[in-house]
């Protein structure tokens, strides 16, 4: 049986597309390599933004040229290329532009990008863009910060650990960069996953599972 998903196209003509797939066809159509940065409060006591840059395969940056060179130069303007930002921005509005944030193992909310900013560089599309809590995320506990798409139709990969950064972490906190081993992760979540995660895996939390993480882990100052 064929079943229906709403699958992110980002900057395509069409801020959104509906992609008919059969369950063994669930896999990444587009990819990028990503870099995150967590920006700490003044006082560094909190999480104040984060700062996420996108760099996307050279097929899928080809088609957004293509689909968004108006003029036919080869290249994107300034308009363009805020006609392609803006696409994005709405594009993953409802998916949280891609964010993981957690403390303490429950959802942190974000507050939505103001804008983002697309770019060209050696033929690959760039997006970067900005992000805050709506709420003071204190270092305190376990926060995890990643990204990753929920409806698996983009792989987002951080290939060195340094692509994820945190800079002036007090004495009392930890970072490290988790990369879940799939298997592992399907084994520890098993009595949480049902037999629609098989038939479907886009309907599931598994993609957030699989998502690389830095993860910070504070203790009280004692």
């Amino acid at each position: 049986m064929h079943l229906k998903r709403q699958a992110i196209m980002m900057a395509s003509a069409m801020a959104a597309i509906f992609a008919t797939v059969g369950p063994a066809e669930v896999h990444p159509h587009v990819f990028a390599e990503a870099r995150l940065e967590v920006i700490l409060s003044p006082d560094h006591q909190s999480v104040k933004a984060l700062r996420h840059v996108w760099r996307f395969d050279d097929l899928f940056s080809s088609t957004v040229m293509m689909e968004f060179d108006k003029n036919s130069d080869l290249k994107l303007d300034d308009n363009e290329l805020k006609e392609v930002a803006d696409t994005v921005h709405a594009s993953l509005a409802e998916f949280n532009y891609f964010q993981l944030v957690t403390v303490n193992g429950k959802d942190e909310a974000m507050s939505p990008p103001p804008q983002l900013m697309a770019n060209f560089d050696n033929d690959q599309l760039i997006i970067l863009f900005e992000s805050e809590p709506k709420a003071p995320t204190r270092l305190a506990g376990k926060i995890d910060i990643g990204v990753y798409d929920p409806t698996f139709y983009t792989a987002i990969d951080f290939t060195e650990d340094a692509n994820m950064q945190v800079a002036g972490l007090p004495s009392t906190c930890t970072s490290k960069v988790v990369r879940p081993n799939p298997d592992e992760a399907i084994a520890e979540n098993q009595k949480t996953l049902t037999d629609a995660f098989f038939n479907d895996p886009t309907g599931t939390d598994m993609s957030k599972i699989f998502a690389t993480k830095l993860e910070l882990n504070c203790q009280p100052e004692g």
